[in-house]
């Protein structure tokens, strides 16, 4: 591991898995402007970005993959663009299929398995910069499909190196965590927006599939009868079998580096890669503390020990 990365130590205060989740939305940068773009895609339907950065073409691109219902507003990716720009990085931010302010005009929506949009979005990048996207950092369900597409693609992944934090690496593991205990606070809150984003992209078009909203109350449910259903899985079982990063790993060839911590409230720790699972252009960095995107350290002044880590990486 890089000697400029140093091992997470969180404050006394933050030891505690959820206090770091919540915690880490507490601080969030200053919303940097930038410029959008819209990438259309070959099935017809669209992918929406925001460039940060001067345009020139010998700044290297860093692009920026969110998790599940985040979006340019979330705190990690406030963060991220910031310390990236700064440091002289020219940063795309890749909103999911549909996340953006504008709903997508196919019936199919994101999951943490779409793989086939990030390689648009990457082909793009590569012909307005005339170069390959210097390296790609997915956060949460960005980071599976990030991990996914790398282990797909091999030595052919369009992308220099890649950051994946906080993966959900089991998804069906990751579904029977969150529905349990204090983390069944997270999926009320992220189900209840699925379930919003659901409706209102529906609202005045026909759906294609007729489900009963009080039903869809967890992951495994709204997976079952709305993901599955529009984008082609033979069930909730079928899209977590098929979509969990875990059984990539083996495939990837670039430069990978895996951040997680080993209390994450959106996994079991009993799903995190064992070292022989690895290949050697993957590096995994397993902190006993840290939550789900959180990673917040120091204790008179709390600070991001996660961007410190991504830039020390892409130095």
């Amino acid at each position: 591991m890089n000697a400029q990365i140093t091992p997470f130590k969180p404050c006394w205060w933050l030891k505690n898995p959820h206090a770091q989740t919540i915690a880490a939305t507490w601080f969030k940068a200053r919303k940097r402007a930038g410029t959008p773009d819209r990438v259309e895609l070959p099935d017809g339907d669209f992918i929406d970005l925001i460039w940060y950065g001067e345009s020139t073409l010998n700044r290297p691109v860093v692009l920026i993959l969110h998790g599940l219902e985040g979006s340019d507003d979330s705190h990690y990716v406030r963060s991220a663009v910031q310390v990236l720009e700064q440091a002289g990085f020219r940063v795309v931010f890749m909103f999911h299929r549909g996340c953006s302010t504008e709903h997508n005009r196919l019936d199919r929506s994101y999951h943490s398995g779409e793989t086939g949009d990030m390689a648009e979005v990457m082909a793009h990048i590569e012909n307005r910069t005339e170069a390959a996207v210097y390296a790609a950092v997915g956060y949460s369900l960005g980071a599976n499909a990030l991990l996914k597409y790398l282990g797909e693609q091999g030595d052919a992944a369009r992308v220099e190196r890649a950051i994946a934090v906080s993966t959900p690496f089991d998804l069906h593991a990751a579904c029977i965590k969150l529905d349990a205990g204090l983390s069944r606070v997270y999926q009320k809150h992220l189900v209840d927006r699925l379930i919003q984003r659901f409706e209102d992209k529906f609202k005045n078009r026909t759906s294609p599939i007729e489900v009963s909203v009080p039903a869809l109350n967890s992951f495994l449910m709204f997976d079952e009868y709305v993901t599955a259903a529009l984008n082609g899985f033979d069930g909730a079982l079928d899209y977590y079998a098929r979509s969990s990063s875990r059984q990539y790993l083996s495939g990837i060839r670039k430069p990978c580096l895996i951040i997680h911590a080993a209390d994450d409230p959106f996994l079991p720790d009993t799903c995190i890669p064992l070292a022989d699972e690895l290949p050697d252009s993957v590096q995994m960095l397993v902190s006993k503390n840290g939550g789900h995107v959180g990673f917040i350290e120091g204790c008179l002044r709390p600070g991001r020990w996660l961007d410190g880590v991504i830039l020390a990486f892409l130095a």
